[in-house]
C-alpha cells in the first residue's frame, strides 16, 4: 500500500519565546516491510536541522530557533510503501517458552525485557490481572497467549481521547477503564515482559479503518506493540483495535516505553504560555490517485484536523500524546 502523511505541529505563545530547542521523531522507519519514498521536513521559524541515527534505528532530528519568535510550526511530510505481513501460524509450540528464556534471546533483548518509565508494574495492574484473568493465559503458547491479551485489553478498557497525559501513569487508564492507545501499548509491554517476553513501544501512524470497527483516531498519531518471538522474530500487536499490525501500520520509531521516542520534545526560554495544535493526515495515496483533485484531502482539511486536536501544552513537557 502507498501513503501520503503529513503532521503538523504547531505551538503558538502569547508572548516571544528567546529560543527554541527541540527533538522530533517523525520520520517514518525505512525497514522490513516499509520503503521510505520520500521524507521533507520544513519549520517556521527556519532552523539547522541535525540527525543521527539511534541504538533502535530511529531517526531523530534536532534543531535550535536561537531568536525572539511567537510561533513555532514543525510540518512534515512523508510518502511510504508498505508491503502485506505474512500470515502467522494459529498457534506456537510450548518450547517457545524454553526458546525466549535463551540466554542469547535475553541477552540480545534485554532492553525490551525490563520495566522501564511508563511500562511498570502497580498495584492496579495487579488487580486488573487478577479480575480479568491474565494469568491463566501464560499456560497456553505465547503466541496465543498475547493475542488473547490483546483482547481482554480491548475488551476490559474503553478508548476515550483526553482522559489521560502524554506523561500519564498506566494506573489513570486502569483506574477510569479507558484511555488511549500510549495507555493499551504500555500494559500489554508491561505483562509480556513479566512473562519473559520483550516488548517494545511503537510510534507511528494507523490508516484506520472505521467501517472495519476500529476505534483509533484516523486524524492522530497512533501506537502499538511488538514482541519477539524466537521462531517468528517481531510480531506486532495493536490492543486499541485487537489487531495484528498490518500493512496499514506505519511504524516511524520504537523504544522501550512512550518517553523514549515522542513525536516532539523540547524546551524554550521564556515565561510565555504555549498552546498546542497538531493535525495528522494519513491518505491512501494509491487509492486516491483516480479520483479528482477537488476530493482529495487538502490544506483546509489539515486545517480543520489541526483546529479539532488543538490543546494546551508547555514545550518543556512531552508534547504530544498519542491517539
Amino acid at each position: 500500500m502507498l501513503f501520503d502523511i503529513t503532521h503538523i505541529t504547531q505551538y503558538n505563545y502569547d508572548e516571544p519565546v528567546r529560543e527554541s530547542v527541540m527533538e522530533l521523531w517523525m520520520q517514518p522507519r525505512a525497514a522490513h516491510g516499509q520503503n521510505l519514498l520520500n521524507f521533507n521536513l520544513d519549520i517556521d521559524p527556519p532552523a539547522q536541522v541535525f540527525s543521527y541515527v539511534d541504538s533502535w534505528g530511529n531517526t531523530v532530528r534536532h534543531f535550535d530557533v536561537p531568536h525572539p519568535h511567537t510561533r513555532l510550526t514543525i510540518t512534515t511530510h512523508s510518502m511510504v510503501e508498505t508491503d502485506a505481513r505474512p500470515p502467522l501460524p494459529g498457534a506456537l509450540d510450548m518450547a517457545e517458552w524454553d526458546r525466549l528464556a535463551n540466554d542469547f534471546v535475553q541477552g540480545e533483548c534485554w532492553e525490551f525485557l525490563r520495566p522501564h518509565g511508563y511500562a511498570a508494574w502497580s498495584p492496579k495492574l495487579r488487580a486488573f490481572c487478577e479480575a480479568t484473568g491474565v494469568a491463566e493465559l501464560r499456560r497456553l503458547d505465547p503466541l496465543t497467549a498475547l493475542d488473547r491479551l490483546s483482547t481482554v485489553l480491548y475488551r476490559g478498557l474503553d478508548y476515550e481521547k483526553g482522559v489521560t497525559g502524554a506523561d500519564s501513569p498506566i494506573d489513570e487508564a486502569l483506574e477510569g477503564g479507558r484511555g488511549v492507545c500510549q495507555d493499551f501499548a504500555h500494559i500489554m509491554i508491561t505483562i509480556a515482559r513479566d512473562w519473559g517476553i520483550p516488548a517494545r513501544y511503537v510510534s507511528g501512524y494507523l490508516a484506520a479503518s472505521r467501517a472495519q470497527g476500529e476505534r483509533s483516531d484516523p486524524q492522530a498519531t497512533h501506537a502499538w506493540v511488538e514482541v519477539f518471538l524466537p521462531s517468528l522474530r517481531w510480531v506486532g500487536f495493536d490492543p486499541t483495535n485487537d489487531i495484528l499490525a498490518c500493512d496499514r501500520h506505519i511504524p516511524v520509531a520504537i523504544g522501550r516505553d512512550y518517553s523514549d521516542v515522542p513525536p516532539a520534545r523540547g524546551v524554550f526560554k521564556g515565561d510565555a504560555e504555549s498552546q498546542l495544535f497538531v493535525g495528522v493526515s494519513v491518505r491512501n495515496a494509491a487509492m486516491e490517485a483516480g479520483e479528482p483533485e477537488f476530493m482529495r484531502l487538502g490544506a483546509p482539511a489539515i486545517a480543520a484536523a489541526r483546529r479539532r486536536a488543538s490543546s494546551a501544552a508547555r514545550l518543556d513537557q512531552h508534547h504530544q500524546q498519542q491517539q
